[in-house]
């Protein structure tokens, strides 16, 4: 993303008034070997963030406290997030992460889109939206049932294990 980006989402997390653990990786900016912070934004924040450049990110989207995952919208982020039960806020950028996020829109009305120019009041609005209004509510209410769906699939004898074992079977060990 751009410096511009990144501080229109830093200033949105920021003004939304909500607690936030934020992964910036170093080379999320381009051209920069660093994402730059503001010390107006550590100061804005503080107390309620946590910077860090990772994070065993299933584990933290399994945790009771996460109300809202804003990603990129990558498949592996989408299969950890539905698995962790939680609503998602999505800016795709490139390759499957628009198929990804638009599906996951309007087919299974678990996520929210912010737009291409991204901005801080957008930002704001929709994680305000995605934590507290009707919208998001009806967002948590399906992102739970698709964990049900999902952690059942992959139960010993569920479904994704059953095509795991048939695909074993047919194209391996015929």
């Amino acid at each position: 993303m751009s410096n511009e980006h990144l501080l229109e989402f830093a200033w949105g997390l920021a003004n939304s008034g909500y607690t936030f653990l934020w992964n910036v990786r170093p080379d999320l900016v381009k051209g920069h070997d660093n994402a730059v912070h503001l010390p107006e934004f550590s100061a804005a924040t503080k107390g309620r963030s946590m910077l860090s450049p990772w994070c065993p990110q299933e584990k933290v989207l399994e945790h009771e406290a996460v109300g809202v995952f804003l990603t990129h919208s990558g498949w592996n982020s989408s299969l950890e997030g539905i698995c962790g039960g939680v609503p998602m806020v999505c800016w795709p950028f490139f390759t499957e992460q628009q198929t990804n996020c638009r599906y996951k829109c309007t087919e299974w009305g678990i996520w929210m889109e912010i737009g291409e120019e991204v901005t801080r009041t957008e930002v704001k609005a929709i994680l305000r939206e995605a934590m507290e209004g009707e919208k998001g509510q009806e967002m948590r209410r399906r992102a739970l049932k698709l964990q049900e769906s999902a952690v059942a699939s992959a139960r010993h004898d569920g479904r994704s294990m059953r095509n795991v074992d048939r695909l074993i079977h047919e194209v391996l060990l015929a």
